[in-house]
């Protein structure tokens, strides 16, 4: 199998898992629970001892995020005042991240240290390696600046996966020792999670697979 199959592979099952994905949460956002979005990601928070973060409600679908520069964690809309299963276990992910913060998980740490760097080869990869292929027949230097760059952005994707897969861990471990979740609510939760996760192992994946390309295409060359 060649490396573009290998790409198209990745996009069509990285479709397939967003779709299953938005059916799970659509399924799981119409079993109702007593706290809302919101009410679960403050009880997280104040039982892990941290109250150094706010909980704020943020424009958006699926925009639910930890921000470690401002301390909070966003929610968004419909997580934030939602009072179902769905809502619940995004809430209590996004202070998984919290969590992970301040007890100084290692990569979360390692990811927050890239920020910066990948911030920037985002912005530039695309137009390096656009004029690293252009002039590739010439020079390859700039072609292989364009994919240490790129190689950046794989690397964040990589270190992503355990941090994302640890936070849904601590999130469905909570809810279940809270009672947020009970036994027939808590495979639920879990089952939304895992759908999540999967999306970040194939970003990964494809990234990846666009990073050996290159490789290939510069060695070749």
């Amino acid at each position: 199998m060649n490396i573009w199959a290998i790409i198209i592979l990745v996009m069509a099952v990285s479709y397939l898992i967003q779709m299953v994905l938005d059916r799970r949460i659509s399924k799981y956002s119409q079993i109702g629970i007593q706290m809302s979005g919101a009410e679960v990601a403050k009880k997280m928070l104040a039982e892990h001892g941290i109250g150094n973060v706010s909980v704020t409600c943020t424009p958006g679908r699926l925009t639910d995020h930890f921000d470690p520069t401002t301390m909070t964690v966003n929610l968004s809309e419909s997580v934030y005042s939602g009072r179902n299963i769905a809502a619940a276990a995004i809430a209590a992910h996004e202070c998984g991240h919290a969590v992970q913060h301040a007890t100084g998980y290692a990569p979360i740490r390692m990811r927050s240290a890239l920020v910066p760097v990948v911030s920037f080869a985002s912005k530039a990869v695309q137009w390096v390696l656009l004029l690293g292929v252009i002039v590739m027949s010439y020079t390859p230097y700039l072609l292989w600046v364009g994919i240490a760059l790129f190689g950046m952005t794989t690397l964040f994707s990589l270190i992503t996966l355990p941090v994302e897969i640890n936070a849904s861990r601590r999130a469905v471990e909570w809810l279940d020792w809270a009672s947020v979740t009970n036994y027939e609510t808590a495979p639920m939760a879990r089952d939304a999670l895992k759908w999540a996760a999967y999306t970040y192992v194939v970003a990964a994946l494809g990234s990846l697979a666009t990073l050996l390309y290159y490789v290939g295409m510069a060695r070749r060359n």
